[in-house]
């Protein structure tokens, strides 16, 4: 959710700082902050904004001078947005400074004590304690002082910490949250997301839970929270400074929507074996031996990748035969759950940090169970705690709304379906007709995209509803699911899903003209079904937007998709509805890549 950044070396170090928050803004926050240092400084120089990075460089000084430096992005957690409650957070004698991403949840407890000690705070945030400890410490070196501070804190933190006492480095931990170390010429970044880092470096080394670091302008340690040496050695992003780039786009929410095509060519790249009609996974580390164990299959996720789970659920079901379903993670962790040797666990996210589905894995992972990981951010902790995994190739996505990524996931899920179904009972035709329709999807997409003026005069005529209900019946219903989450996500218009079956059942007491109905009816065995779900609709006098492989008669509109293998038709379905969002929101003027009160990476509960 917030963002980090801090900087070492001989460069003019506020224009660094500043540059590297505006990489992270879509990460999502309130407001900024950023203090500095340096070999001839007699302390730390700070300035705080709430708002915009933009905000922020607008109150920095013209002489602001320094070659030491951490900001900040804060997402509010603990006291509302302000500039007192913007990191970066000093001590009494403006001497430590910290910025920190997460929740200490022993904070009030903290507090108390501090105050009864005489500690005065100047903010209501959680962060503050940890600046207290650290200045409180009486230990000689600075990574002790704030080893010392962390042996009292409960919860999660990626932190960086600066001292005018020990101008000559910059120290970190994580604990939950991502801290990624970027390796330069006689300077060295850190930073929350390597986004931050890409545009001076590509060589980063990625911290694990409870790892903390010194860095100097040109060296670099890691060490446990406990004070033993650790070995992390670097590694080289794939991504590069222009993939965050909007490419000629308004936003990046268009940019994503439009990269689909080839995002979804990369994830399958070099993946497909024809000879056998099946897929290569290379990070799957599950032979045939022990595929053929498996007895169920539970996939974990938060918001659209649990939606893509579901997706993929089904797709397990159908091609390989195996019991699957989809669970947010956030409810999985907290329920006691019945772990089971013969399930495989499939965790999904893409960033790979989400903090919900990471404490789900670390979890199972105690009590002994084996999960794989489809992430979308190579070494990030989800794909370095899993036992193995998939990438989702999908590149950098910056709007804080999923759509590149979730298609990408669902084609993967769509991988690992075909994988277990081929090493089990699924016939080597049908194997090719799965391969067939994969191979197909980058150019549908294309087509569906073609049809974007369309969907943007549909969207200003729904950009008026209050509420839209969406409905879809088997494979269509996740479809209906992330196509409510993304209106609601981007345009803020209220919006449910119900499986098209349930409609009788509660929902047909909502339907009248001012509430429209998006229905994804695919040409499959249950299109008569989904096309008497219109009909109840129709008599009611309610308007129909369908999303259908052809025309529907009783709808008001209909959205043409490409027909492709039953299986993989909802990956395309998805599609335009993302466009529908996009456009509704457009249509608005929303916020349409930083979304309120929403964040692009959740590393908090």
């Amino acid at each position: 959710m917030c963002g980090i950044v801090g900087y070492i070396g001989k460069r003019d170090v506020a224009p660094l700082l500043l540059e590297g928050l505006q990489r992270l803004e879509y990460r999502g926050y309130d407001s900024a902050g950023v203090v500095i240092t340096g070999p001839k400084a007699t302390g730390l120089k700070m300035v705080k904004a709430k708002g915009r990075v933009r905000d922020l460089e607008a109150r920095v000084p013209k002489r602001f001078a320094g070659t030491t430096g951490i900001a900040h992005t804060r997402w509010a957690t603990h006291g509302a947005p302000s500039d007192e409650n913007a990191h970066p957070h000093l001590d009494a004698e403006n001497k430590v400074a910290v910025v920190h991403n997460g929740i200490i949840d022993n904070a009030a407890e903290l507090r108390a004590k501090l105050i009864a000690d005489g500690v005065t705070f100047l903010s209501e945030t959680d962060t503050e304690v940890l600046t207290h400890l650290v200045a409180r410490s009486t230990a000689e070196k600075l990574e002790d002082r704030v080893r010392e501070a962390l042996r009292h804190i409960e919860g999660t933190y990626g932190i960086a910490v600066l001292h005018a006492d020990f101008n000559d480095r910059i120290v970190v931990a994580r604990n939950g949250s991502p801290v990624v170390l970027g390796i330069g010429e006689k300077e060295m970044f850190v930073a929350s997301d390597v986004a931050a880092l890409v545009s001076h470096t590509r060589q980063v080394v990625t911290l694990d839970d409870g790892e903390m670091a010194t860095i100097k302008a040109d060296d670099y340690r890691t060490y446990t929270t406990e004070g033993s040496r650790t070995s992390a050695e670097p590694t080289t992003v794939e991504w590069e400074a222009e993939s965050y780039d909007m490419g000629g786009h308004d936003t990046y929410m268009h940019k994503e929507i439009f990269e689909q095509a080839d995002a979804v060519d990369r994830v399958l790249r070099g993946r497909i074996d024809d000879r056998f009609s099946t897929v290569h996974l290379g990070g799957l580390n599950l032979d045939a031996h022990d595929a053929r164990k498996v007895r169920r299959v539970k996939i974990l996720g938060c918001g659209t990748s649990y939606h893509a789970g579901m997706i993929g659920a089904q797709m397990i079901e159908e091609l390989a035969r195996i019991p699957a379903d989809a669970e947010p993670a956030s409810e999985f962790r907290y329920r006691n759950a019945v772990v089971d040797p013969d399930t495989l666990y499939v965790a999904v996210s893409q960033s790979g940090e989400t903090y919900d589905v990471l404490a789900a894995v670390q979890e199972l992972k105690r009590k002994g169970a084996r999960v794989f990981g489809i992430v979308n951010v190579v070494g990030s902790a989800i794909a370095r705690e899993a036992d193995a995994g998939v990438y989702v190739h999908a590149g950098p996505e910056v709007c804080v709304v999923s759509t590149k990524c979730f298609t990408n996931t669902t084609v993967a899920f769509a991988l690992l379906a075909l994988h277990l179904g081929r090493i089990r009972d699924l016939s080597v035709s049908d194997g090719k007709r799965i391969i067939a329709g994969l191979r197909r999807l980058p150019a549908q997409i294309e087509q569906m995209l073609e049809r974007e003026d369309e969907i943007k005069k549909l969207a200003q005529e729904f950009a008026e509803a209050k509420s839209m209900l969406f409905i879809g019946r088997v494979r269509g219903y996740p479809v209906a699911r992330e196509a409510s989450l993304k209106l609601k996500e981007v345009s803020y218009i209220h919006a449910e899903a119900y499986p098209a079956s349930e409609l009788k059942h509660g929902p047909l007491a909502l339907i009248e003209p001012a509430l429209p109905t998006v229905a994804i009816v695919p040409d499959d065995d249950l299109l008569e079904k989904n096309r008497a779900a219109l009909e109840e609709i129709k008599a009611r006098s309610g308007r129909i937007l369908a999303v259908a492989h052809r025309e529907q008669e009783k709808a008001d509109h209909t959205i043409v998709v490409p027909k492709n293998e039953d299986e993989l038709d909802p990956i395309l379905m998805g599609i335009p509805l993302q466009l529908l969002a996009y456009h509704t929101a457009l249509a608005l003027g929303r916020d349409i890549d930083k979304p309120r009160n929403l964040a692009k990476s959740v590393t908090v509960e």
